[in-house]
């Protein structure tokens, strides 16, 4: 099977799927609101973070100082592009692997030790 046009090797990995899936629901988020969304550490999301802003997939921008700097995260146009055209190519995977509408779906076997005595 090919890889459908639009897949990401980048964005594919669950993390970052995860973080690109909720940033693509808004406009900018907050590090922490992300952080927290996503149950991650803070290492763990600045990690993902890095290597999604160094594909120019996403934004950082920081406010403030010392204790009350705030970090904020948005998708770029590039991004926002780029999940798109993964989540296509999710859905072509899976549709493709789909039954016909007409076959009939089997129904579930269960396993009885007892009748094979």
């Amino acid at each position: 099977m090919s890889v459908p046009v639009g897949f990401d090797e980048l964005i594919h990995p669950a993390t970052r799927l995860s973080v690109v899936a909720l940033l693509a629901a808004t406009e900018w988020a907050d590090f922490a609101f992300v952080r927290d969304s996503l149950s991650l550490s803070d290492s763990a999301l600045s990690k993902q973070l890095h290597t999604l802003e160094e594909a120019g997939y996403l934004e950082l921008h920081k406010e403030g100082g010392g204790r009350k700097r705030r970090t904020k995260v948005r998708l770029t146009g590039h991004g926002r592009a780029a999940f798109e055209g993964h989540v296509a190519a999710l859905r072509a995977i899976v549709e493709g692997a789909g039954l016909p509408a007409s076959a009939e779906t089997p129904p579930p076997q269960r396993h009885n030790p007892v009748a094979g005595r």
